[in-house]
């Protein structure tokens, strides 16, 4: 099972939770793709885009349950392949949803990525 990764503000998952469908945060629609990283690329975007944003999920995604055709790893920060899905996400493609604690010196990942 491969797994790529959602950062999220716990207010804006509850909203997509209870709406049962997930389109893309803003900045996902604004692109016109979700997205999202890997597990090598995911502790730099959680300390670039979300430093100051309290209460962040980890959303874990199991990429055989997205359409491969609109799923696409395209380079991006430093030539890094990030993974940006073309499509509104399946939420039975979530597999895992958990906190992320925040450290003095960053996000704390240990035991959350496979």
């Amino acid at each position: 099972m491969a797994l790529i990764y959602k950062l999220s503000p716990r207010k804006e998952w509850e909203v997509v939770e209870a709406e049962g469908v997930f389109t893309g945060a803003p900045v996902d629609v604004a692109d016109g793709f979700i997205h999202f990283s890997t597990a090598e690329t995911v502790d730099e975007t959680a300390n670039k885009w979300f430093a100051d944003v309290e209460d962040v999920l980890l959303i874990s995604v199991e990429t055989d349950r997205l359409d491969q055709a609109k799923l696409k790893y395209e380079p991006s920060r430093g030539g890094a392949l990030f993974p940006h899905l073309y499509a509104p996400m399946p939420m039975d493609a979530v597999v895992g949803v958990n906190d992320l604690p925040k450290t003095t010196h960053g996000f704390d990942f240990t035991g959350l990525l496979d």
